[in-house]
Parts: C-alpha cells; structure tokens; sequence
C-alpha cells in the first residue's frame, strides 16, 4: 500500500548529512530519515515553496518555558483531559512558535505550538528537583558524545544501536538518539541513565 504524506524538513543533521529532521502535517512527533536513502520513500518531491518562519509571537514567554519540566494537558476523547509530564526542550526550526517536547511515558520528540497552551493553563511549568546538573558532572566531557554509537538495552534483553544525534542547549545532559531500526528520535537524558 502506497501512502502520500506531506511535512516539512526541518533541518539536516550535521553528524550525518543523508539524515534530515521531518515534521509531517498532521503528525505530532519529528521523524529522523534519510531522505534520499530511505527505500519506504518511493516519490520524494521538493516543493518551492518556503514556510512562514515568522518570529515567535512573545520571546520572553518562549524562554521562560525552554529546558523546563512541565505537565502537559490534552484532551482526549470524550473530553477527557489527561497531564504528561515532560521537558520543553527548544524552539523547533522553521515554525519558530513551535517548541521541541518529550514526555516522560514516551521518550521520543514531539513539536507543539505551546505558548497558548501555557497562556490558558494547559501547559504548566513544574518544580524539578533535577534542574540543576549535579556539581561532580563534567558536562564539557559530554560534548563528545555527538556523532557516539549507543547501545540500549531493553526491558526483554534485546538490544538496539543508535547514533547521538544532539545535545539539547537549555539542557547539556540531554540529546536526541536516533536508532538504526526505527524513524523516531528519541530523547534521553544520559546523565540520569549513566
């Protein structure tokens, strides 16, 4: 089955070249693929056209919730509001009202609009007990770990390899790891999982 789906490259990852960040329109999370190498990718067509990469609508506000723990509230069907708790991580590329964003429950990068949700009470930031690196943590070491292999162990003893991919700015301990056999990025604070 042939599906078409439409989104919006959102910046090429400089450890790898052939690996580009893509938001999907109607999708929530940022997939990592390989454009051009990438053989579920039958027809790729570049259009012309340039997004509106239109400033943040209020700076201060944008800053104020970067590289910070919140809780989140969706509604969910029949009305339903559930809280995840996560880390605004930056402002995403190209929609500069969108932010990067994962969760606790499912580690991977997520892209919201969320300075409204935060304005009407749905995205509130919390206490981190962790916000401040630990004094014995030498976060310059950690700059090296861009462009490492990783290996993950699972909960079932499989393992999986991946790439770090980036360093996340408002949080040195955290990076994006993209992994050979899956499409998402996933987010992992490797000072918490050393």
């Amino acid at each position: 089955m042939i599906t078409f789906w439409r989104g919006t490259v959102l910046e090429q990852v400089a450890i790898n070249p052939f690996l580009y960040l893509v938001k999907y329109d109607g999708v929530d999370c940022v997939y990592g693929l390989e454009l051009t190498r990438d053989d579920r990718i039958l027809a790729l067509q570049v259009y012309p056209e340039k997004v509106d990469s239109a400033q943040v609508p209020d700076p201060i506000l944008a800053n104020t919730i970067i590289g910070r723990a919140v809780e989140h509230i969706f509604e969910g069907e029949l009305g339903l509001r559930k809280q995840w708790k996560g880390m605004v991580l930056s402002q995403a590329p190209v929609f500069k009202s969108w932010f990067y964003i994962t969760y606790e429950k499912d580690p991977i990068l997520y892209m919201y609009e969320l300075l409204d949700d935060f304005r009407e009470g749905d995205l509130r930031i919390i206490p981190d007990m962790d916000e401040i690196v630990p004094p014995d943590v030498d976060m310059e070491v950690r700059d090296d770990l861009i462009g490492k292999s990783v290996e993950y162990a699972n909960q079932d003893g499989s393992k999986r390899v991946g790439v770090v991919i980036h360093q996340v700015e408002a949080r040195p301990s955290v990076y994006f790891i993209k992994f050979e056999d899956d499409f998402h990025i996933y987010v992992y604070d490797l000072v918490k999982k050393m």
